[in-house]
């Protein structure tokens, strides 16, 4: 008999969560979900935070995943999502949260601000995982899009689902994911339009996006 899916049990245990003892079924639906949150948290971390991973503060994935497991542990005593997508869509916004706090810690450390500003001078796509003000403001534009556009951003660009995978999550057609991850980059382009350098003529460089045609 094959095994059956993590998808299939996390929504199992979230099924369960309305009657039954809810700590406990937390605890085993976190470290039935571990695998793919380190999964998350590593991408996170290693491609679009990298400075974090060296010193002064030398971030690791589990130290990370570790915050997140906590966190997620205190919110889902009172948020309680009802759908494999709502509960990965909240781990991944306190992954988010423990990043960009973890960067503004660092930015305001003493002696950083040299780095800052000689990095604020460098084109986005030269260094797109450092956390800079126009860094920071794009993180902040992606999490200010539309909430259908904002998930399946997160489900392909950041946490590396095919196009069939999160169309099966979401629960709609491929061909709908890849309408509203084009919507997604449009919005995105046209609210960092003064990023973009004007020599180029190609599409502004994202965080967490990269071109599929």
């Amino acid at each position: 008999m094959p095994e059956e899916s993590t998808t299939a049990v996390i929504q199992r245990y979230l099924d369960a969560l309305p009657g039954g003892t809810a700590e406990l079924i937390i605890r085993e639906l976190l470290d039935r979900a571990v695998g793919r949150l380190r999964l998350l948290c590593a991408t996170l971390l290693y491609t679009k935070y990298p400075r974090l991973t060296r010193p002064p503060l030398n971030v690791d994935t589990d130290e990370l995943l570790g915050g997140v497991v906590a966190g997620l542990l205190k919110a889902m005593r009172t948020v309680r999502p009802q759908t494999v997508r709502q509960f990965f869509a909240l781990a991944t916004q306190h992954m988010r949260w423990q990043l960009n706090d973890l960067a503004r810690r660092l930015d305001e450390r003493p002696g950083t601000g040299a780095l800052a500003e000689a990095e604020v001078a460098a084109p986005p796509s030269s260094c797109d995982s450092c956390l800079t003000p126009n860094g920071r403001r794009m993180l902040e534009a992606i999490e200010g899009l539309p909430e259908v556009e904002r998930e399946v951003f997160d489900l392909v660009r950041i946490q590396g689902l095919s196009y069939a995978e999160a169309a099966g999550l979401v629960g709609v057609s491929e061909k709908t994911v890849q309408r509203r991850l084009n919507r997604a980059r449009l919005l995105l382009a046209e609210q960092l339009a003064d990023l973009r350098p004007a020599t180029s003529g190609g599409p502004l460089e994202l965080p967490g996006y990269t071109s599929t045609t």
